[in-house]
Parts: structure tokens; sequence; C-alpha cells
């Protein structure tokens, strides 16, 4: 087998070890529409060493697992061929514990790990100095109680109880509410890269109370 500079040389991989992994990286990589040098060089991999891989002639490491379960938006469980565990579909309201980030308090109201996340948020009043936030997904709130202002590219609205806004997040958007006793939402999102999603992972920055 030849050497690939600048990359670590696994043992050949022993017959009957990991033996999910190859078919289970090729087929995630070919679900996500990705070419096996467009894979490789989100990696940090060689395409011959990727493909390797992918045919069980190399055992990947743990880090490559990693890194690879990140690309195809998977876990490193899913990658080895495991079973998800069963997930239970109701959430009880006793056992959303609330958590706080600059006076916006979130619960949980879905289920952790899957591609929707779900939150009720209460929402402090709006300020000049709120985030304006850009990033890949969707998002759906609902008015419960109080009004929201909704900044919305650049169109503002006022939302009352029992309205709703469905918008993609890419457009740049701030949310927060309009009067200073603040306001309860719904809040629904793709699982994406931001400070709610980190809410949402249990950053260890955020304040349990």
């Amino acid at each position: 087998m030849d050497h690939v500079p600048g990359e670590t040389s696994p043992e050949p991989a022993t017959p009957g070890a990991l033996p999910d992994v190859a078919p289970q990286l090729r087929g995630l990589r070919r679900r996500r529409g990705l070419t096996l040098e467009a894979a490789a060089q989100r990696a940090g991999l060689s395409p011959a060493h990727l493909s390797r891989l992918e045919t069980g002639n190399r055992q990947p490491s743990l880090p490559m697992l990693l890194a690879l379960a990140r690309i195809y938006g998977t876990t490193v469980s899913e990658l080895l061929g495991e079973a998800p565990p069963e997930r239970d579909p109701v959430v009880r309201a006793d056992r959303s514990e609330p958590v706080e980030a600059d006076g916006w308090v979130y619960r949980q109201a879905g289920g952790a790990g899957r591609a929707l996340q779900c939150l009720r948020v209460h929402v402090p009043y709006a300020t000049r100095a709120d985030i304006v936030r850009v990033h890949p997904g969707e998002e759906w709130i609902h008015v419960l109680e109080g009004r929201v202002r909704l900044a919305l590219g650049d169109a503002v609205h006022v939302l009352d109880p029992g309205d709703s806004a469905h918008f993609d997040s890419l457009t740049p958007h701030r949310i927060g509410a309009a009067g200073p006793a603040g306001a309860e939402l719904l809040f629904v999102h793709t699982l994406m890269q931001s400070p709610v999603a980190e809410l949402c992972l249990g950053d260890e920055t955020l304040h349990r109370r």
C-alpha cells in the first residue's frame, strides 16, 4: 500500500474489525451528494486515504470518525452501524430546565438531537444593542404572551399574541419584546450553528436557573 505524505498510516484493517464502517462511510457520503475529493478536503484527508477507508483497506481513527460524522451530519454511532436509541416523543413541562443567556430564558419544547429544535422562550425588551443574526436555516415563531418586535431585513413587524412569523434565517433578523415586561413565544428552527443552537446543546457558559 502506498503512503500519502503528511498522513499517519493506520494499521491495515483486521478482518471483522468495524465491519460496518466502510459501507456506512461510502453510503453517507453519496447520500450527502459529496464527491470523494470534496469530502476528503473537508475532513483534512487525501482522496486516496478516504477511498481506502471506504473500501475497508484502512481502519479509521476516532478523530477521523468524529470529523467525518460532522461533515455528513450524523453521529459516530451511526457510522459504526449502531441503531439509534429510542427517543421519547413526549417532553414533560416539569423536566424542562430553563437556561438563561443575556436576559433570554429558553426551555426545551422538543426532543434533543433532531433536525428541528423547538423551544419556549422568554424574550426581553428590544434594544438597539440586540444582536442581528444571520445563519443558514428557517425559523418559525409564535407569540404566546406580550408583543414581539421582529426586524426582518429592512422591515420591522410587531406581533401580537396569536401571531406567527416564518422566515429564511439567512435574512438578517433581530427579535425582541415590544414592551418592558418582555414576551413569551414558541420558537422552532432548523439545526444550525448559532448562539441558539449552542443553547440547545447545553453550552457550559450558560446559566441555569
